[in-house]
């Protein structure tokens, strides 16, 4: 059954959107800084051989072409100055939050509220520098290790590339949070999507290429699109899927009136933390195999252990992925999307309770144990989607687009983005509503004016 909210998002009038300014302005604006983004992503890193890129690029397809290539959106196959992305910011987020619930000090200063939370921002924006400065040196050095820069020297090639692959991770991190306060959706989020998407046509043209050459199968062809199909319906299900917690709210009496006593439904999603865990575990394999394909030039056995091992497709790779999915499904939930001590106080604060249970800290352990036991099908859900096409791809030589993170990150940004472009239609009707009824008033107490006049 639709919750009263989704009841309400299908009796929105599309057409109100014309009066919308401000979700038009937000669009517009969100708009024009991915276009910003996909423009950086066709302006090389100075110094950068084009004809030797190309030549390596296509011998190392399978690491680079596949898995960072969709978080770039292309942008390492032409070693563009986004070629890191914004896989720094992503793992420099994981590695403070991962401290933020470890360190006393760093927990205490997330419950400070917004000032808090600008605190470890600048933190993560340091982590990001950080990380992006070690990357860019590692591409640097793996570049030219390779013969691929025209100007070779650390002066002359390395410091340039380091600083203008820095430059753009910190640019790309920019747009996305002005894209989540100034825009729709969320900016993160909303640039990963469009790597993907814009480099969609490209992997379907290899796709059918590679079926009208014999290397596929007619009937793998078939059975991709059919899988492809079964996934996104498979996605939406479970990203609309709620576990609804009975919440209680008692009488009280004021005077000769009652008041109170209503029922209500905690929705609890089946996968809280969304998109966040691929994501997380695809941007911590990231970085062995980029130092991995880069240095399979002039490289050491423990280079070359690293890639056998970890290497898309290879066993400790899934192995290392399906743990991080799980870890990461725990860890974002209990930490950032459905904290249970916060939604327990804040029924508390409301007179809200589950019936049978004490408010307070008993209803927060009982939340904990909902949400662990929701998170076991939460957390396979996600497994299932990303791993099973990983598998298939790798047995069958598919294009990485049709992989299930993929999948996974287009169906859930684009529900995110639509909801969100719901909820400011909402709030633009409901401004219509309340100024209506004002004129309304306003009608009426001239109309009575008049009448006592007479």
């Amino acid at each position: 059954m639709a919750s009263a909210a989704e009841q309400m998002a299908s009796n929105i009038s599309w057409g109100a959107f014309g009066k919308a300014k401000e979700l038009q302005s937000r669009i517009i604006f969100a708009l024009g800084m991915l276009i910003v983004y996909r423009l950086g992503t066709f302006i090389p890193v100075p110094g950068i051989d084009a004809v030797a890129l190309k030549a390596f690029v296509e011998t190392a397809q399978q690491g680079i072409g596949g898995i960072l290539n969709m978080f770039t959106g292309g942008a390492v196959s032409r070693m563009a100055i986004f070629a890191l992305g914004i896989m720094p910011y992503i793992s420099a987020s994981i590695i403070v939050q991962l401290l933020t619930a470890m360190v006393p000090s760093l927990e205490q200063l997330k419950k400070e509220g917004e000032q808090g939370r600008k605190k470890i921002n600048q933190y993560t924006r340091y982590g990001t520098v950080a990380l992006a400065i070690f990357q860019a040196y590692g591409l640097s050095a793996g570049l030219q290790a390779g013969d691929l820069a025209t100007n070779p020297g650390f002066l002359s090639f390395q410091l340039p590339c380091i600083i203008t692959l820095v430059g753009g991770t910190m640019f790309l991190m920019w747009i996305g949070e002005q894209i989540t306060a100034r825009g729709i959706g969320n900016g993160i989020s909303l640039i990963i999507f469009v790597g993907i998407v814009a480099e969609l046509p490209a992997a379907l043209a290899q796709f059918f290429v590679q079926g009208r050459q014999g290397t596929i199968s007619p009937a793998v062809i078939l059975g991709v699109m059919v899988m492809v199909v079964v996934v996104i319906a498979f996605v939406v299900f479970m990203e609309r899927a709620l576990r609804k917690v009975h919440i209680q709210y008692p009488k009280r009496q004021v005077g000769m009136k009652v008041y109170g006593g209503e029922s209500s439904h905690l929705p609890i999603k089946l996968n809280p933390a969304g998109v966040i865990p691929p994501i997380f575990a695809s941007a911590l394999l990231l970085l062995p195999t980029t130092i991995a394909t880069f240095s399979s030039t002039q490289t050491s056995g423990f280079m070359n252990t690293l890639l056998a091992w970890f290497g898309p497709g290879q066993p400790l790779y899934f192995v290392f992925f399906v743990v991080m999915i799980v870890f990461f499904s725990y860890f974002y939930t209990a930490n950032v999307s459905f904290k249970t001590d916060e939604v327990a106080d804040n029924l508390k604060k409301q007179n809200g309770f589950v019936p049978g249970i004490r408010p307070g800290k008993n209803t927060g352990l009982y939340l904990d144990y909902v949400v662990a036991r929701i998170l076991v099908v939460g957390s396979a859900y996600l497994v299932a989607v990303c791993l099973l096409p990983e598998v298939l791809r790798s047995q069958f030589a598919i294009p990485f687009y049709f992989g299930g993170t993929s999948l996974l990150i287009v169906v859930s940004v684009t529900m995110d983005t639509i909801q969100q472009v719901q909820s400011h239609l909402l709030a633009h009707q409901y401004e219509g509503l309340i100024e209506r009824s004002k004129l309304t008033g306003k009608n009426r107490a001239k109309a009575r004016k008049r009448k006592t006049k007479r």
